[in-house]
């Protein structure tokens, strides 16, 4: 059964509007697609068409189609919150990490390694499992660098280190 096609018949406001929209480049990629996609079905060119000059999926015109069709023009430029695990890796865990990562090494190795903090982390009970992955962008997110000479920022960061001051 084939899908119902949405007619977008825009007023000289809302195409005037898209163009702005477009234009400033102030938005997200998506949305300025949505805004392009409601252009082009305005001058009556096909779902094929749009999806060829886009790029864009068929399925993607044919929402936007309908969401401009039963919603109006705000809410289908609106971008909608989308599903996702929420994030493990708190302040706690990532101030505990970057505290473990600027500290000496354990006994037997020249510096930390992602396996070694991942490993210390659930050994301390900060968390109960933590990939690596999660490790190394925990990691990145405060530019800290396990190859360098110096694993901390400085010679001298501060850190509490299980309650107890250090400087490094």
């Amino acid at each position: 059964m084939p899908k119902k096609i949405f007619a977008v018949q825009l007023s000289t406001d809302e195409r005037q509007q898209l163009q702005n929209y477009i234009h400033h480049g102030q938005r997200s990629a998506r949305s300025i697609n949505r805004a392009r996609i409601l252009l082009l079905a305005d001058a009556q060119c096909s779902d094929d068409e749009i999806t060829t000059l886009l790029g864009v999926n068929r399925a993607t015109v044919h929402r936007t189609r309908k969401c401009y069709y039963e919603q109006g023009l705000p809410h289908t430029l609106q971008e909608k919150p989308r599903s996702g695990a929420p994030c493990k890796i708190g302040g706690r865990v990532e101030a505990t990490l970057t505290m473990l990562a600027c500290s000496n090494p354990p006994a037997g190795y020249g510096r930390w390694t992602l396996h070694l903090l991942a490993d210390k982390l659930v050994e301390l009970a900060v968390i109960e499992s933590i990939s690596l992955e999660s490790v190394r962008t925990a990691l990145k997110k405060t530019r800290l660098n396990l190859g360098s000479s110096s694993a901390g920022a400085s010679g001298t960061l501060l850190a509490i280190s299980f309650g107890i001051w250090k400087i490094f």
